[in-house]
């Protein structure tokens, strides 16, 4: 179960560009189609739309479709992830 601390830092790193979904994937265990329906059930449904226009075919949210020298942008607020190695 998710802590509300949780779902809102999920929903941040979703809306960053270049955060990727995998990060999101490693950091909190959860599949694409889970962090779909979190933001689903987390935001209005106008926001919803806007967020799936934005992150569709966007290559900075999809590690295999990066480029080598796109980095990741860390925002102040923002700590270290811890990324696990499986």
């Amino acid at each position: 179960m998710l802590s509300e601390v949780d779902i809102n830092r999920i929903i941040e790193m979703a809306w960053e560009d270049r955060t990727p979904f995998e990060v999101i994937q490693s950091e909190f265990d959860l599949t694409h189609g889970e962090l779909v329906n979190l933001m689903r059930n987390n935001l209005k449904p106008r926001s919803f739309k806007l967020w799936r226009k934005r992150v569709t075919g966007r290559k900075t949210k999809h590690i295999k479709l990066r480029g080598h020298l796109v980095g990741r942008h860390r925002c102040d607020r923002q700590g270290k992830l811890n990324i696990k190695k499986r």
